[in-house]
């Protein structure tokens, strides 16, 4: 049934996304401008709640008394309204206002530690849901945790989500020096190690369970995946997941016995999973011949995918190589985005790449749920990881194709009205049809944001393009307005396209197969990393704790990201909290001496090149 009339006769709230134009404070009228270049009336209710944007565990700050004086002209904010149809049009009603800065063309966001703290009471909050305050015992670890942090009747330990935390903790103490973060983190990876790793001494691998389900002191070990869309095969996601965590404490201690265990995973990969015929790697083997081409694994059988081809480099490749500086992970790395850049975009159909794949590499568009369908943050995931890649081997065609999906996405992935970036659309519009179609919903997951922000400040950070700049403040402003959960801790998994939280079925959990501490860790460290040494010329500080008998010729590597080549530098160095100076500020390497096999805590404090020359 459709309506016969073209005017609107019901009343509904939603959010409104802009920049001030214009404000009359005797009509209180604001006209606000959106991105998708619409200029909106919006009236200004004596009942009106307006607040500037807080942090997790900073308090609410109410901006209601200063109205007048914050609606002027250029300022970004967020309005929640009530739209009211009166003699033929419709008026707009502010319930509450939000403002991501103090003054127009700020951002709180923008704060050198804002980032930082952010992740600090993320990491709190998923030690105190693990462990509460007892000392670190894994075998209370559970996958699932409800949205307070409370934990679940299900006693399933997925190797995966301990890596996701494991990586999050140790990104924590990079950034803070907390060791209780770093006790976390070394404690997953040696539960990881013990209890889900299998050497294969035969083959000369290494390969990780699904994970445990644990029921008092008894174990049952999970071979094959229990997710559905991988039932009973071994996904490359997987394998590649239970090294996040771990490779990304090898940067912070310098293990040897962590690296060992990626090598050994890598010849996994190269064993079983590469295609050497036609490239690329498959996304599934099945679990007792480890073949890609097996029957047994029905629709998974002879596939490629996004994940088991482009997931490497950020999950764990290019941490694998900031932490040695080895060529083979260059290699690897190169090969990987050669690959993307060759069969991904699909820019005659569409303005999305395709992310499934025959053997040949003929498109998959009748696979599972994904049919011909774009996950957004993928899009914007390749955008980020090229520009990275971009640093480590320039390539035209990396650049290339990054800026292509930066210029498109924005129009078709992202909500121009109320901000923030979609989760599943059609690939394909029909006849007629002005908007990509959503495969089932307009809501918003917390991981995409992320891979939109990552995507615009490094693309803002590398290009110096303006435009980058404005899509991640919009994409940084929606994130840190409607996902921080200011009661419960941590973030929401999703928000409904107004920003308001979802918190329905497993999408209510802040722990689950899909979600454990990896994005939101992962976007708060590169974040701070892209915002402050990247665009506003501002130093960090990171952390390290390496035995330096484990490194390499002593030799420490502290680069936090591929960033372009010399656009930073080590301003200081503490070991053990005195001055150091037997380091290579160009090259960002400390060399520690061999001799030491104590483990040794290490500050360095990074800055901009040119913040340098400034100074000089």
């Amino acid at each position: 049934m459709s309506e016969t009339s073209d005017a609107m006769n019901f009343t509904f709230s939603d959010t409104i996304a802009g920049h001030v134009t214009s404000y009359d404070p005797e009509a209180r009228l604001v006209r606000l401008s959106t991105a998708d270049d619409r200029e909106l009336e919006v009236f200004i209710g004596g009942e009106v709640a307006a607040e500037v944007l807080h942090n997790l565990e900073e308090p609410y700050a109410d901006a209601g008394s200063h109205l007048d004086e914050m609606l002027e002209p250029g300022r970004f904010l967020f309005a929640y309204a009530v739209f009211y149809p009166e003699g033929g049009t419709t008026r707009i009603e502010a319930k509450r206002l939000v403002f991501p800065g103090r003054r127009p063309g700020t951002f709180r966001f923008e704060e050198s530690d804002w980032w930082i703290r952010q992740l600090e009471s993320i990491a709190g909050f998923y030690r105190r849901a693990q462990f509460g305050d007892e000392p670190l015992d894994y075998t209370r670890y559970r996958t699932q945790l409800r949205l307070g942090g409370d934990k679940t009747a299900s006693h399933v330990q997925e190797t995966d989500t301990i890596s996701r935390l494991v990586y999050g903790m140790a990104s924590a103490f990079m950034l803070t020096g907390n060791d209780e973060y770093l006790e976390v983190a070394e404690r997953g990876t040696a539960y990881l190690r013990e209890h889900m790793r299998v050497v294969d001494p035969e083959e000369d691998v290494v390969y990780w369970y699904h994970g445990l389900s644990v029921d008092g002191e008894t174990e049952k070990k999970l071979f094959t995946s229990e997710f559905s869309d991988d039932y009973d095969a071994i996904p490359m996601y997987e394998q590649i997941y239970a090294l996040a965590g771990p490779v990304q404490t090898y940067r912070v201690t310098a293990d040897p016995r962590i690296k060992s265990d990626a090598d050994a995973t890598l010849r996994l990969f190269d064993k079983f999973f590469l295609d050497r015929e036609q490239g690329g790697y498959f996304s599934h083997v099945d679990p007792i011949l480890f073949r890609a081409d097996h029957e047994s694994l029905g629709a998974n059988k002879d596939r490629k995918n996004w994940n088991s081809v482009g997931d490497h480099a950020p999950a764990y490749l290019i941490n694998l190589y900031l932490a040695t500086g080895d060529e083979r992970y260059a290699r690897m790395l190169e090969y990987t985005f050669d690959t993307i850049v060759e069969r991904f975009p699909d820019r005659k159909n569409s303005p999305f790449v395709q992310e499934r794949f025959h053997r040949d590499w003929s498109h998959d568009t009748t696979h599972g749920w994904q049919q011909d369908r774009a996950v957004v943050g993928h899009n914007l995931k390749i955008a980020w990881n090229l520009m990275r890649m971009h640093s480590l081997r320039p390539k035209p065609q990396y650049l290339d194709t990054a800026v292509g999906i930066g210029e498109s996405m924005p129009a078709v992935g992202s909500d121009r009205r109320r901000g923030g970036w979609y989760d599943v659309v059609e690939r394909i519009r029909s006849a007629g049809q002005e908007f990509h179609r959503f495969a089932w919903h307009d809501r918003k997951a917390w991981w995409q944001q992320e891979q939109a922000i990552l995507a615009y400040l490094i693309l803002r950070g590398t290009t110096g393009r303006e435009d980058f700049l404005q899509e991640a403040r919009r994409a940084e402003s929606f994130y840190n307005t409607y996902f921080l959960d200011h009661d419960e801790g941590a973030v929401y998994f999703n928000v409904l396209a107004s920003g308001l939280p979802y918190l329905l079925g497993t999408e209510r959990l802040k722990g689950s197969h899909s979600m454990s501490m990896y994005h939101s860790a992962e976007l708060c460290y590169l974040a701070a990393v892209y915002n402050n040494l990247l665009i506003h010329g501002k130093p960090m500080d990171f952390w390290f704790k390496p035995a330096p008998s484990g490194l390499d010729g002593g030799v420490l590597r502290v680069a936090p990201d591929l960033l372009p080549v010399g656009s930073v530098r080590i301003a200081e160095v503490e070991v053990e909290g005195s001055p150091y100076d037997d380091y290579d500020a160009e090259a960002l390497i400390v060399r520690l001496p061999q001799r030491d096999s104590e483990r040794v805590k290490v500050r360095v404090r990074l800055e901009p090149h040119l913040a340098r020359e400034l100074h000089s």
